[in-house]
């Protein structure tokens, strides 16, 4: 999948990649990673692909192949969600569903509530606190950026200090983008009331309780399948789980 780009409402180069044909789901990857990783990596976007969906794989802003600016400036608050709207519009999307893992399963809350209607909503490895309290993540993440070294080996400080290393990512950038990033109410969720799949391993708890999340939501269902936050990427229950939620 070779990833095309196009200018964002700032001029900044977004990349996205695309597989399959059908109905549009545009899903977003999470924090130190890419589109690639997340979601093509695993074959997830494949088995989501083959049960009949275009998916629409975006690199998030300071990630992958898209722009990865250190002016401050280019990072307003919500900045990846007014990226993912310039994609949608871009792409001349109408309709469509939305999805995200972690970062991006914030970053598709956000969408819905800056006024972007996907007829569906899939938010993967999120719980409840990763949405309403979403600085303390942002907070926890920028020491690991300011000191990756600073962890005990097998710790989750130092497990996401070696995935950033991997993936080599531009810890100037991804600070930026962190730091624009916005809490979700409880009055906000509440406004979500299209059809929502959250998607959570059974041992990931690092965005909170994804069942609290799911009873949160006004038209919500809940699939746990196997993993850790980490792990759970990795297992073909992810793109079964989606597939089948959307059907």
């Amino acid at each position: 999948m070779t990833p095309l780009t196009f200018p964002s409402f700032d001029g900044q180069p977004i990349a996205w990649r695309e597989v399959g044909s059908g109905r549009p789901l545009v899903l977003l990857h999470g924090l130190f990673s890419d589109a690639w990783t997340n979601w093509v990596r695993y074959g997830t976007a494949e088995r989501i692909a083959a049960a009949g969906y275009r998916v629409i794989l975006p690199d998030l802003r300071g990630h992958g192949d898209s722009a990865h600016p250190h002016d401050p400036a280019a990072y307003p608050p919500d900045v990846l969600a007014m990226d993912v709207a310039a994609l949608v519009d871009h792409l001349g999307l109408a309709d469509f569903d939305l999805g995200g893992y972690s970062l991006g399963a914030r970053t598709a809350v956000r969408c819905v509530l800056r006024g972007m209607a996907p007829r569906r909503l899939v938010l993967a490895g999120m719980g409840l606190a990763g949405l309403t309290e979403a600085h303390r993540r942002t907070g926890w993440f920028l020491q690991v950026i300011v000191a990756p070294d600073s962890f005990a080996r097998g710790t989750p400080g130092w497990l996401a200090a070696q995935f950033m290393k991997t993936n080599r990512i531009d810890g100037e950038a991804v600070a930026h983008v962190l730091r624009s990033q916005v809490d979700t109410t409880p009055a906000d969720l509440a406004r979500l009331t299209l059809p929502t799949l959250v998607v959570c391993g059974a041992d990931d708890q690092d965005n909170g309780s994804a069942p609290d999340l799911a009873a949160a939501l006004p038209a919500a269902i809940l699939s746990e399948i196997p993993g850790t936050h980490m792990s759970s990427v990795t297992k073909p229950a992810l793109g079964a789980a989606i597939a089948a939620g959307l059907a």
